[in-house]
Protein backbone atom coordinates (compact mmCIF):
# COMPACT_ATOMS: atom_id res chain seq x y z
CA UNK A 1 0.00 0.00 0.00
CA UNK A 2 0.70 3.67 0.11
CA UNK A 3 -0.12 6.49 1.72
CA UNK A 4 1.47 10.45 2.36
CA UNK A 5 2.99 10.95 4.86
CA UNK A 6 4.03 14.53 6.44
CA UNK A 7 7.82 15.14 6.39
CA UNK A 8 8.73 16.65 9.52
CA UNK A 9 7.71 13.15 10.64
CA UNK A 10 10.60 11.60 8.64
CA UNK A 11 14.07 11.57 9.00
CA UNK A 12 14.14 13.31 5.30
CA UNK A 13 12.69 16.40 6.82
CA UNK A 14 15.48 18.78 5.87
CA UNK A 15 16.25 16.95 2.30
CA UNK A 16 12.62 17.47 1.35
CA UNK A 17 12.80 21.51 2.55
CA UNK A 18 16.40 21.58 0.56
CA UNK A 19 15.53 19.53 -2.57
CA UNK A 20 11.52 19.33 -2.96
CA UNK A 21 11.63 22.18 -5.39
CA UNK A 22 15.42 22.43 -6.58
CA UNK A 23 15.25 22.00 -10.45
CA UNK A 24 17.47 19.35 -10.99
CA UNK A 25 17.33 16.83 -7.74
CA UNK A 26 18.87 13.83 -8.99
CA UNK A 27 21.94 12.46 -8.16
CA UNK A 28 23.77 9.58 -10.02
CA UNK A 29 26.69 7.35 -8.31
CA UNK A 30 28.75 4.48 -10.43
CA UNK A 31 30.60 1.82 -9.11
CA UNK A 32 32.18 -0.70 -10.86
CA UNK A 33 31.08 -3.85 -9.40
CA UNK A 34 32.29 -7.63 -8.96
CA UNK A 35 29.98 -9.84 -10.89
CA UNK A 36 31.87 -12.94 -11.19
CA UNK A 37 29.37 -14.83 -8.49
CA UNK A 38 26.34 -13.78 -9.99
CA UNK A 39 27.34 -14.91 -13.68
CA UNK A 40 28.75 -18.75 -11.84
CA UNK A 41 25.21 -18.62 -10.57
CA UNK A 42 23.43 -17.80 -13.74
CA UNK A 43 25.05 -20.33 -15.55
CA UNK A 44 24.76 -23.22 -13.22
CA UNK A 45 21.37 -22.67 -12.63
CA UNK A 46 20.10 -21.65 -16.15
CA UNK A 47 18.93 -18.07 -14.62
CA UNK A 48 19.59 -15.24 -16.98
CA UNK A 49 22.11 -12.75 -15.11
CA UNK A 50 19.88 -9.14 -15.64
CA UNK A 51 17.29 -11.62 -13.78
CA UNK A 52 19.77 -12.22 -10.92
CA UNK A 53 20.77 -8.85 -10.45
CA UNK A 54 17.54 -7.46 -10.23
CA UNK A 55 16.72 -10.19 -7.52
CA UNK A 56 19.97 -8.53 -5.82
CA UNK A 57 18.66 -4.89 -6.03
CA UNK A 58 15.39 -5.55 -4.71
CA UNK A 59 16.86 -8.01 -1.65
CA UNK A 60 19.57 -4.67 -0.89
CA UNK A 61 17.06 -1.88 -1.48
CA UNK A 62 14.04 -4.34 0.66
CA UNK A 63 16.90 -3.79 3.99
CA UNK A 64 16.97 0.14 3.24
CA UNK A 65 13.87 1.94 4.98
CA UNK A 66 15.07 5.01 2.40
CA UNK A 67 13.72 2.90 -0.46
CA UNK A 68 10.14 2.78 0.88
CA UNK A 69 9.91 6.71 0.64
CA UNK A 70 9.49 8.50 -2.82
CA UNK A 71 8.70 12.26 -3.35
CA UNK A 72 5.96 12.89 -5.94
CA UNK A 73 4.75 16.20 -7.09
CA UNK A 74 5.85 18.07 -4.20
CA UNK A 75 4.59 15.82 -1.63
CA UNK A 76 6.18 11.91 0.47
CA UNK A 77 4.80 9.10 0.11
CA UNK A 78 5.60 6.00 1.96
CA UNK A 79 5.43 2.71 0.54
CA UNK A 80 4.98 -1.10 1.93
CA UNK A 81 6.79 -3.09 -0.80
CA UNK A 82 8.62 -2.97 -3.46
CA UNK A 83 8.76 -3.68 -7.28
CA UNK A 84 11.57 -3.64 -10.08
CA UNK A 85 11.30 -1.99 -13.27
CA UNK A 86 12.73 -3.65 -16.34
CA UNK A 87 12.29 -2.62 -20.20
CA UNK A 88 11.61 -5.17 -22.94
CA UNK A 89 12.14 -5.46 -26.05
CA UNK A 90 8.68 -6.99 -28.17
CA UNK A 91 8.13 -8.50 -30.80
CA UNK A 92 7.13 -5.52 -32.63
CA UNK A 93 10.70 -4.05 -32.06
CA UNK A 94 9.93 -1.92 -29.93
CA UNK A 95 10.00 -1.89 -26.17
CA UNK A 96 7.86 -2.16 -23.43
CA UNK A 97 7.91 -1.48 -19.48
CA UNK A 98 7.24 -4.41 -17.38
CA UNK A 99 7.09 -4.16 -12.84
CA UNK A 100 7.92 -6.85 -11.44
CA UNK A 101 6.87 -7.88 -7.86
CA UNK A 102 9.74 -8.03 -5.39
CA UNK A 103 9.94 -11.22 -3.24
CA UNK A 104 12.41 -12.48 -0.82
CA UNK A 105 12.20 -15.67 -2.47
CA UNK A 106 13.97 -16.07 -5.51
CA UNK A 107 12.15 -18.73 -7.27
CA UNK A 108 9.01 -16.59 -7.07
CA UNK A 109 10.42 -13.54 -8.34
CA UNK A 110 12.40 -15.79 -11.43
CA UNK A 111 8.94 -17.37 -12.14
CA UNK A 112 7.33 -13.66 -11.89
CA UNK A 113 9.86 -12.38 -14.18
CA UNK A 114 9.90 -15.13 -16.84
CA UNK A 115 5.78 -14.72 -17.44
CA UNK A 116 5.67 -10.98 -17.18
CA UNK A 117 8.64 -10.33 -19.26
CA UNK A 118 7.66 -13.19 -21.64
CA UNK A 119 4.39 -11.65 -21.81
CA UNK A 120 5.19 -7.95 -22.28
CA UNK A 121 7.39 -9.41 -24.95
CA UNK A 122 4.50 -11.14 -27.14
CA UNK A 123 1.81 -8.08 -26.17
CA UNK A 124 3.85 -5.53 -26.67
CA UNK A 125 1.42 -4.35 -23.64
CA UNK A 126 2.95 -2.70 -20.54
CA UNK A 127 2.34 -4.02 -17.14
CA UNK A 128 2.39 -1.89 -13.74
CA UNK A 129 2.64 -3.15 -10.20
CA UNK A 130 0.30 -0.65 -8.39
CA UNK A 131 1.20 1.07 -4.83
CA UNK A 132 4.45 -0.13 -4.56
CA UNK A 133 7.25 1.63 -4.66
CA UNK A 134 9.11 1.23 -8.17
CA UNK A 135 13.04 0.72 -8.79
CA UNK A 136 13.85 1.42 -12.25
CA UNK A 137 16.19 -0.91 -14.42
CA UNK A 138 17.82 -0.27 -17.61
CA UNK A 139 20.40 -3.25 -18.84
CA UNK A 140 22.03 -2.12 -22.15
CA UNK A 141 24.15 -5.06 -22.72
CA UNK A 142 24.83 -4.46 -26.93
CA UNK A 143 28.04 -2.98 -25.73
CA UNK A 144 30.18 -1.92 -22.42
CA UNK A 145 29.51 0.81 -20.73
CA UNK A 146 31.86 3.11 -18.37
CA UNK A 147 28.91 5.12 -17.06
CA UNK A 148 25.30 5.92 -17.49
CA UNK A 149 23.51 9.13 -16.82
CA UNK A 150 19.73 9.14 -17.34
CA UNK A 151 17.19 12.17 -18.33
CA UNK A 152 15.69 13.84 -15.47
CA UNK A 153 11.59 14.48 -15.35
CA UNK A 154 9.62 15.93 -12.55
CA UNK A 155 6.77 13.25 -13.69
CA UNK A 156 9.48 10.62 -12.48
CA UNK A 157 11.64 10.65 -9.12
CA UNK A 158 12.07 6.63 -8.76
CA UNK A 159 15.61 5.39 -7.98
CA UNK A 160 17.15 4.00 -11.47
CA UNK A 161 19.84 1.64 -11.38
CA UNK A 162 21.30 0.93 -15.30
CA UNK A 163 24.47 -0.76 -16.78
CA UNK A 164 25.77 -2.10 -19.93
CA UNK A 165 27.53 -5.50 -20.96
CA UNK A 166 29.85 -7.11 -18.06
CA UNK A 167 33.69 -7.64 -18.79
CA UNK A 168 35.27 -11.31 -18.34
CA UNK A 169 38.44 -10.90 -17.27
CA UNK A 170 40.90 -13.66 -16.15
CA UNK A 171 39.33 -14.05 -12.93
CA UNK A 172 37.17 -11.19 -12.48
CA UNK A 173 34.11 -10.58 -13.97
CA UNK A 174 33.12 -6.88 -13.79
CA UNK A 175 30.61 -4.15 -14.45
CA UNK A 176 30.15 -0.65 -13.78
CA UNK A 177 26.79 0.16 -12.32
CA UNK A 178 25.12 3.50 -12.62
CA UNK A 179 22.54 4.30 -9.52
CA UNK A 180 20.47 7.23 -10.06
CA UNK A 181 18.63 8.93 -7.02
CA UNK A 182 16.38 11.88 -5.96
CA UNK A 183 18.25 13.60 -2.79
CA UNK A 184 14.95 13.88 -1.51
CA UNK A 185 14.82 9.82 -1.16
CA UNK A 186 18.18 9.70 0.31
CA UNK A 187 21.59 11.32 0.72
CA UNK A 188 25.06 10.58 -0.80
CA UNK A 189 26.19 8.03 1.99
CA UNK A 190 22.96 6.17 2.11
CA UNK A 191 23.35 5.81 -1.66
CA UNK A 192 26.95 4.28 -1.43
CA UNK A 193 25.91 1.95 1.95
CA UNK A 194 23.32 0.51 -0.63
CA UNK A 195 25.63 0.06 -3.25
CA UNK A 196 27.93 -1.42 -0.70
CA UNK A 197 25.00 -3.91 0.17
CA UNK A 198 24.24 -4.64 -3.30
CA UNK A 199 27.69 -6.18 -4.00
CA UNK A 200 27.40 -8.25 -0.86
CA UNK A 201 24.41 -9.17 -1.61
CA UNK A 202 25.83 -10.56 -4.89
CA UNK A 203 28.43 -12.25 -3.60
CA UNK A 204 26.62 -14.37 -1.36
CA UNK A 205 23.65 -15.33 -3.40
Amino acid sequence: MKHEVNPMDTNRAQAFELWMKSPMPMVTLTKTFDVTRLRIVSRRRDIKFNLLLCWCIGKAASRMEEFYLLPEQGKLYKYDRLAINVIVNNRAGGINSCDIPYSDNLDKFCTDYMVLTQSASISSQSSFVDNAMVIGTSAMTATELDSIVNQYTDQFCNPMIMWGRYRKGWMKTTMPISFQFHHVQMDGGQAARFLDRLQKTINTI
